[in-house]
């Protein structure tokens, strides 16, 4: 993970940053790696040749990270998207594994991917999600129903962001933590970091994997994991 954390930034902040982020490392392969690119370019129409038309990829490579680069990332809120994804034809048809009833389900990769390739056709940054399905330390909105919390999903992968305003103000931290039976005990060190105030700030993780398969094309995660991770792998 790349995990930037930034003292006076708000939720707004957080999804700028996240999107300035992206597009300059998908610009900065495509300005430097050309030769590397026009490969797995050329490598991904030959394997595309195998599959069924309605399982292609719309765009090539480049032309698919020339679009992410140079375009604005849509926003939209949690609340939004479960309307959206609600009245969309593969939920009314029960083509979702995990069917949208209502207000408050956690998406999945299939409902992730819905909303960027055939909703908004572009990547989509989502916030202001239900407080009950994120983490405590996310900053609960005025709602008393949403954290400030953010998630940028890209063509082909889902989620590549994950991030939120963390919670600066004391006492609504430890009331969440109460709501949601974390140990304060086991946590007091994080409880001091607030205990004489702090600064608002926000920050996120950025899956690298996920990243290099997004700018190579390539087919499954396992492919660009450039350490394995297997069970009794690490010697320390």
């Amino acid at each position: 993970m790349i995990e930037p954390e930034v003292a006076f930034a708000d939720l707004d902040e957080n999804m700028d940053l996240g999107e300035e982020l992206l597009k300059y490392l998908i610009s900065y392969a495509l300005n430097n790696c050309a030769d590397d690119l026009a490969f797995l370019d050329a490598r991904l129409v030959d394997e595309e040749k195998n599959k069924k038309a309605e399982e292609r990829s719309p765009m090539a490579l480049i032309e698919k990270l020339k679009f992410v680069a140079e375009n604005d990332f849509e926003r939209v809120t949690y609340t939004d998207a479960i309307n959206i994804l609600r009245n969309s034809k593969p939920n009314k048809k029960k083509k979702f594994n995990y069917l949208i009833d209502g207000w408050g389900a956690d998406l999945h990769s299939e409902h992730e991917r819905f909303l960027v390739e055939k909703h908004f056709k572009k990547p989509v940054i989502l916030y202001d999600y239900p407080k009950d399905i994120k983490a405590f330390y996310m900053r609960q909105n005025d709602d008393d129903k949403t954290v400030g919390a953010m998630d940028i999903l890209f063509p082909g992968i889902g989620e590549i962001v994950g991030g939120s305003q963390r919670e600066e103000r004391m006492e609504k931290l430890t009331q969440r933590m109460k709501e949601m039976n974390v140990p304060e005990d086991e946590l007091w060190w994080y409880l001091d970091s607030r205990k004489f105030g702090t600064a608002p700030h926000s920050g996120f993780g950025l899956g690298f994997e996920r990243l290099v398969l997004f700018v190579t094309g390539m087919g499954n995660i396992r492919d660009v994991i450039p350490f394995p991770r297997t069970p009794k792998n690490a010697e320390f």
